[in-house]
């Protein structure tokens, strides 16, 4: 496809946010009818008399004063439901987030150029993550194309969440970081993060104003798995990420309190571009079964993705690919519309890289080491055994649904 689909030099990214309009209140009696539409297909026919009186009382009475206080809200506000929604959806969830809130699926890749074949999973990784990484320059220097209904430009601003993004778990509520910021608006981090078998590593994605080639991606990525295959495993800290979420609060609290050191480690991987996740598993899917990778995306090795950043590449040992995001910042189409960008360069390219394959005096990656003690290793091991039997449930009660049991078989 043509560059031009993703690039555009006449138009910024962002540049109609200011121009867009506010979010309408609907009219109230639209909102009770529709009301009416909905429940009428479960009620009987006295149930939905006595419900149909109820919502004209509700009508003619106290939602007219409740409608009124959401227009008068709506006056000072260009969304006046995003900030109850985030809260309401999102952020006050307690629940665990990665089986329950997190999205989650298969990369297209192996379809068009990529079947999954052994010794492939570096290679491949460092080719996606170039692409990745060009497509967070195109949105950090405005040159993304703007999306458009027809000649109408549509919102932009999550675009913004999809890189440098984390959820911060809280006692009553989560907040949300985002230290993304685009070329006119200052500094943005550049660096990645990549999880291997319990440990954590970093390195910086761009090296003297100049992404990172696929080469020298991929001797960042080997320097990682050889230093994995002959050391011990880690302890997995990434595993707390799957927690009830006050759980998961305390226990990162507790972390920070525990060593300084914690403290920093948990903000590079918040402010990190994105996780680069290498996984062992090997789901061998095909184009025409992708069962085993969207289950591993969904429901995976929990020791090796970060539940709350806004986006985890899950790279698997078969040279197949998925990802696992938090939904709190952002709506599935914009990570829809990322690896629709990186599914058609890999076309265009038949999977292979054509540049250079010079490789720059790049600084090997550096190791996040976590402080732990035996409190955190009991924290771990337990939130390990409540994801385990979590996805149990999962895959039962998936089995068991009509329409989940078509996609497992």
């Amino acid at each position: 496809m043509d560059n031009r689909v993703f690039e555009s030099a006449a138009e910024r990214t962002f540049q109609y946010q200011s121009a867009l309009p506010p979010l309408p209140v609907p009219g109230l009696e639209d909102s009770l009818n529709k009301y009416l539409d909905a429940v009428k297909p479960f009620s009987t026919e006295e149930e939905f008399r006595r419900t149909s009186v109820l919502v004209k009382e509700f009508g003619e009475g106290m939602g007219k004063d409740l409608h009124q206080t959401l227009l008068q809200r709506a006056k000072g506000k260009r969304n006046w439901l995003e900030k109850w929604w985030l809260s309401s959806a999102y952020l006050e969830v307690r629940m665990p987030s990665q089986l329950n809130v997190n999205f989650g699926g298969p990369a297209p890749y192996l379809e068009h150029c990529w079947p999954a074949a052994e010794g492939t999973q570096l290679p491949r990784t460092s080719l996606v993550v170039w692409h990745t990484l060009q497509y967070w320059d195109l949105i950090r220097t405005e040159r993304l194309a703007v999306h458009k209904a027809g000649n109408t430009p549509l919102d932009m601003d999550q675009f913004r969440m999809l890189y440098c993004t984390c959820k911060v778990p809280g006692i009553a509520t989560d907040t949300i970081h985002n230290y993304f910021r685009t070329e006119s608006e200052g500094d943005c981090p550049s660096h990645v993060v990549v999880f291997c078998r319990g440990r954590v590593f970093t390195f910086d994605g761009v090296r003297d104003g100049r992404i990172l080639t696929p080469p020298e991606i991929l001797r960042q990525l080997t320097h990682i798995r050889e230093a994995c295959e002959r050391e011990p495993e880690g302890p997995g800290v990434a595993a707390l990420t799957t927690e009830e979420r006050t759980r998961w609060a305390q226990a990162r609290e507790y972390l920070i309190a525990l060593d300084p050191q914690n403290r920093a480690t948990l903000e590079t991987i918040q402010s990190s571009l994105f996780v680069i996740s290498l996984d062992e598993a090997r789901p061998y899917s095909t184009p025409d079964n992708y069962t085993n990778v969207t289950l591993q995306a969904l429901t995976g090795d929990p020791t090796v993705r970060w539940g709350d950043k806004s986006y985890n590449i899950l790279c698997f040992a078969d040279g197949t690919f998925g990802s696992n995001c938090d939904h709190a910042p952002y709506d599935a189409m914009v990570l829809v519309s990322m690896c629709f960008y990186i599914d058609q360069k890999l076309k265009a390219s038949g999977g292979q890289w054509k540049g250079s394959e010079a490789v720059r005096d790049v600084p090997r990656p550096q190791e996040l080491v976590f402080k732990v003690d035996t409190k955190v290793r009991e924290d771990i091991a337990l939130a390990k055994l409540q994801y385990r039997q979590s996805v149990s449930l999962f895959i039962t009660s998936c089995v068991r649904a009509p329409v989940c049991s078509s996609l497992l078989v």
